[in-house]
């Protein structure tokens, strides 16, 4: 047999404790110890049945490892995590010299070392047209039915947002558990388990960062009325499908997500059942092969698992997307239309409007200067974004500062952040803080006051471009358009197990605290919780067809028909917001989708140039490339194109499905720039039956030597629909 083995050498952060015991190393422990944690991935056993216990899955998998950990005790197992259903292989620590070893075997595909990936860190219903009596929420359902899994932090089960006064009881196809005590899990929280070391680990799920807490209440926390931050952005709190149903897999904590626990939470939440999978974390992009989330994902994806993930943080820049496989939803940040408003007036008069999500009784004038000018104590304090801004403000405060004025980098743009800070502050955008820095630098005695006005509805522009939404083209996968979407990820109000604010110290108050963060982690879960109202209404449709239905009608104007913006206020570019802004009412009946199968991403992987067992190693499929034809990346049935501008044309076909009317007529709408010939073939379709498909031919031509980017799109619309797919030519 063929070997197929590669060790996977980068800068990590690694987990394991003691030799050959399932439990976590420090990098500086596996650095002196030599003993490292490493995830193996393995051929299909010849003779063991994929429905076979996982006992006999165990013993295959010790026939892999050194002769003196084959032997150890059958009750004393070597592995820190194995897996049979998001990969084939197990997590172990091993010795460089047993690693070696290990990689020489017959059928090992790969062998990694353990990565450690970041997290990626109400309003929003109605800003998205999803409201009670009357609104879409009446309509679409509200995700009865449907669970949803998060991998993250863990959770507060004792917050508000988490009862189950009006929830079903969970479908019966449910096979997870609950590892809070008794009570703490309910019809709402239906599972909670911590992943984080491997399966002897007792600890309960318990959120001690915050953010799986938020991230769930975003997705489908139940209705909190009078909910704050702080006083600011009062209202009631819902998350996107607040009937739907909650598990939560511990995988992560304040240092971040290892590669071996992730896929450890996704083999048991695909075990579990879950319809939905919401990711806020990632790592830079790397090949689909050696990236556990895509590995894993893939097997979610062939369970009929729709998976929303974060696109990364690393904005403007481009080229800086997480999670780009074409068989995830990935998800960039916008803002919304609130703003919590905290007014920085200078001695000169000029007034610029900053947000804190804190708004004591305003402040000064008080004297202004830098945090480097020496003596702090009683001024307002003018502070380079650098790290986090409540600990900025926290150490402000105890220098003797009376207030703190954030000044937003020069490429945020016109995004700011109300945080919720521990004393008097104000977030400003970049250009109002070039101007303070000027006036502080000029003026002889600089002042300011900081006024706090409350919170804003209808701000425009919005939604806009987060500065910190990484953005394409993707670098895995050039030739498939990602992020495929944007949605709220600034300023998003949700559940929190700590008190915020100046009384933070106090600890934690379950029931009843809100706070408000920001990042892409905070817009994929708006997804999740979108698609669960999609699956609710829809549960024979693929996560394909799903994540179709919501970019084919995502929007890409605001307001009086606008181009939505970047942080710099210019129109964005599709590698800004994918097919648009997430429209939610729109995409529960989309009219026409683009459905994909496994076979058809196996044939794209094949077109990327990946090997047999590199394609294994993803899909558990052997000698896909030599059985199988190749597709190039355009040739996917995605419902986006995107094209190297040196390619000079391009003709691919695609195919829709009628999920509309079953009798319907569709007219072809272009919209290139006319340095782009670009022609759909046929015209027109005509459905008579659900379910119906049909093919089409586009055809894109230009002068490769002169165009060097161009985007549009082309439309099919019919008297109820309009299913848009953008075009980019880079």
């Amino acid at each position: 047999m063929e070997l197929h083995a590669t060790l996977l050498l980068t800068s990590l952060v690694l987990i394991g404790l003691l030799p050959h015991t399932p439990q976590a190393i420090t990098q500086g422990n596996c650095e002196r110890s030599g003993l490292c944690t490493y995830i193996v991935r393995v051929s299909p056993p010849p003779n063991i049945s994929m429905a076979t216990s996982p006992s006999n899955f165990e013993s295959w998998y010790r026939s892999f490892l050194p002769p003196h950990m084959e032997r150890s005790p059958r009750s004393v197992s070597p592995f820190i995590h194995t897996y049979k259903e998001a990969i084939l292989g197990f997590a172990i620590d091993l010795t460089d010299d047993e690693a070696e070893y290990v990689k020489s075997k017959d059928g090992v595909l790969m062998v990694y070392k353990d990565t450690l990936l970041p997290l990626l860190t109400t309003h929003t219903p109605d800003f998205l047209s999803l409201r009670p009596n009357g609104g879409a929420w009446d309509s679409l359902g509200m995700g009865e039915g449907s669970i949803i899994g998060l991998l993250d932090t863990g959770i507060d089960s004792a917050h508000s947002s988490f009862g189950d006064e009006g929830m079903s009881t969970p479908p019966s196809k449910w096979r997870g558990s609950c590892h809070f005590e008794s009570g703490h899990c309910n019809k709402k929280l239906i599972g909670a388990r911590s992943l984080i070391g491997g399966p002897n680990n007792t600890e309960v799920p318990l959120d001690d960062v915050g953010h799986g807490t938020h991230t769930a209440s975003t997705a489908a926390g139940k209705f909190v009325q009078g909910a704050s931050v702080l006083g600011s952005g009062n209202g009631t709190a819902a998350g996107m499908a607040p009937r739907a149903h909650l598990a939560m897999y511990k995988v992560c904590n304040e240092e971040g997500c290892y590669g071996s626990d992730i896929l450890a939470g996704l083999e048991a939440a695909i075990t579990d059942g879950v319809d939905i999978l919401s990711m806020s974390l990632g790592g830079h992009a790397q090949p689909f092969h050696e990236d556990v989330i895509a590995i894993g994902t893939f097997s979610a994806m062939k369970k009929g698992i729709f998976v929303s993930c974060s696109a990364g943080n690393s904005g403007p820049l481009t080229g800086t997307l997480s999670n780009e496989e074409p068989w995830v939803l990935t998800v960039g940040a916008s803002t919304m239309d609130r703003q919590m408003e905290a007014i920085v007036k200078l001695g000169d008069g000029r007034s610029f409007v900053g947000e804190s999500a804190y708004q004591p009784s305003s402040l000064g004038p008080l004297p202004l200067m830098f945090q480097s000018a020496g003596n702090i104590t009683g001024n307002v304090v003018a502070c380079e974004l650098e790290g986090s801004q409540v600990e900025i403000g926290q150490s402000i405060k105890d220098g003797g500062g009376a207030g703190v004025i954030l000044l937003g980098a020069e490429d945020g743009g016109h995004t700011t952040i109300a945080a919720a800070h521990v004393l008097p502050a104000s977030f400003l955008n970049s250009q109002d803080a070039a101007a303070v820095r000027e006036y502080i630098k000029t003026s002889s005695k600089p002042t300011a006051s900081i006024i706090f006005s409350g919170t804003s509805l209808g701000i425009t522009p919005a939604p806009v471009v987060a500065y910190f939404s990484s953005r394409g083209p993707s670098t895995a996968s050039p030739g498939i358009l990602k992020p495929d979407v944007i949605g709220p990820g600034v300023n998003v109000i949700g559940a929190w197990p700590f008190k915020v604010g100046p009384n933070a110290a106090g600890g934690r108050e379950h029931d009843t605290t809100f706070n408000s963060i920001s990042g892409t982690s905070m817009s994929a879960p708006h997804l999740s919780g979108i698609a669960a109202i999609i699956k609710s209404a829809h549960p024979d449709w693929s996560p394909a067809v799903i994540k179709s239905a919501i970019m084919t009608t995502a929007s890409v104007v605001y307001g009086n028909n606008q181009p939505i913006l970047d942080e710099q206020l210019n129109p964005a570019s599709h590698f800004s917001i994918g097919a648009g802004h997430v429209n939610p009412s729109q995409a529960i009946s989309p009219g026409l989708v683009y459905d994909t199968d496994v076979e058809q991403y196996i044939m794209y992987l094949c077109g990327l140039g990946y090997t047999d067992s590199q394609v294994e190693t993803i899909t558990h499929q052997k000698d896909a490339c030599n059985k199988g034809r190749k597709i190039a990346e355009a040739e996917l049935n995605y419902p986006s194109i995107a094209i190297r501008a040196s390619a000079g044309k391009l003709v691919v076909n695609r195919t829709v499905t009628n999920v509309g009317d079953a009798m319907s007529s569709y007219t072809i709408e272009i919209d290139m720039p006319k340095e782009v010939e670009a022609t759909v073939s046929p015209t027109k379709l005509e459905f008579t039956k659900l379910k119906e498909n049909q093919t089409f031919t586009v055809s894109l031509s230009w002068n490769a030597s002169k165009t060097q980017h161009a985007q549009g799109s082309f439309k099919w619309v019919s008297s109820k629909h309009v299913v848009r797919s953008p075009i980019v030519i880079f």
